[in-house]
């Protein structure tokens, strides 16, 4: 987005807590003093799954490469499954979904010039370009590569700041609908909090995957709407999963080691709960980032809201 500087779009991420440290520019801009890297003390220290505090997480790809550009990472999860990791915020990741007659494209990333091509040296179906939810790291300058894009339409209230510049046609999701590819049916479910339109995607025969965005977090939760939404979504995703043996999500910043699981949805749905009741207390400073002015951390994720209007 020409709008908006790569300063800018860190502070707005809220990026340099937790498991999103892990991008290559986030150390050297905070010691410049261009960012701060919030420190959380642990609350509980139940199962931590997620890095040690103030650690930096490491890359650990299985996937091979399969293509490597000056904006992107390509590789393969398997024969027709890809995931791209871009270098500008926290290792934004696209994924490249491939049927026998056409193929899915998640998220574009935040900046990746010569997407459709690169793309279109992927796989050679035709390439619808699907977004998780409206933020400059999934909905970057790439997407003007594309004639369209999906988005779920609650993302709305984002697009004039974060999608201003599209120029193409957006089209929108319905909760429970499935993406045709052929021999590969991609259902739409929503997944609301991070926020209000993020939308995940499930593959509930054959691979049993999800692709879940931001919705919950890859260990560093920007919680934008408020702890009931958070509580909703995480019963309703923790319900699908077991009914349909979902094994894992791949997450909007993939790591290769923190695809997000059930039991961070399970723990995520506890953490909202103990939130509402008044059962824990978070962390609340002067200082924020999007609002997000308290903050919360155990099982190895951070969770950053609004307080007191995140706690509903």
């Amino acid at each position: 987005m020409e709008k908006m500087t790569r300063r800018d779009a860190l502070k707005m991420m809220g990026l340099g807590v937790g498991t999103l440290a892990a991008s290559s520019i986030l150390a050297p801009l905070a010691q410049a003093g261009e960012i701060r890297l919030p420190q959380i003390p642990p609350q509980g220290g139940r199962r931590p799954q997620g890095p040690p505090q103030g650690g930096m997480p490491q890359l650990r790809y299985a996937e091979p490469v399969v293509y490597e550009g000056p904006d992107v990472i390509i590789r393969r999860i398997d024969e027709h499954t890809w995931e791209g990791n871009g270098h500008l915020m926290a290792n934004e990741t696209i994924y490249i979904i491939e049927g026998r007659d056409r193929a899915i494209l998640l998220d574009a990333g935040t900046k990746i010039d010569d997407l459709d091509k690169i793309v279109a040296s992927i796989t050679s179906k035709p390439v619808t370009l699907v977004a998780t939810h409206v933020h400059p790291d999934h909905t970057g300058s790439a997407i003007n590569y594309f004639p369209e894009i999906w988005i779920n339409a609650a993302d709305t209230v984002n697009v004039k700041e974060m999608m201003g510049d599209y120029k193409g046609e957006i089209k929108y999701l319905e909760d429970g609908q499935v993406f045709d590819l052929g021999d590969r049916q991609i259902e739409v479910i929503f997944t609301p909090g991070h926020t209000p339109g993020s939308a995940s995607f499930f593959e509930v025969e054959g691979r049993k995957w999800g692709y879940s965005g931001d919705a919950f977090g890859s260990g560093n939760l920007l919680l934008t709407t408020n702890f009931s939404t958070l509580l909703a979504t995480t019963t309703r995703i923790g319900k699908y999963m077991r009914k349909h043996g979902i094994e894992k999500m791949y997450p909007g910043h993939y790591m290769g080691a923190n695809p997000e699981t059930l039991q961070r949805i399970d723990d995520l749905r506890t953490l909202s709960e103990e939130m509402i009741e008044g059962i824990r207390k978070g962390d609340v400073s002067g200082q924020a980032m999007l609002g997000l002015n308290g903050r919360i951390r155990d099982f190895g994720v951070n969770i950053s809201y609004r307080d007191p209007v995140g706690l509903k």
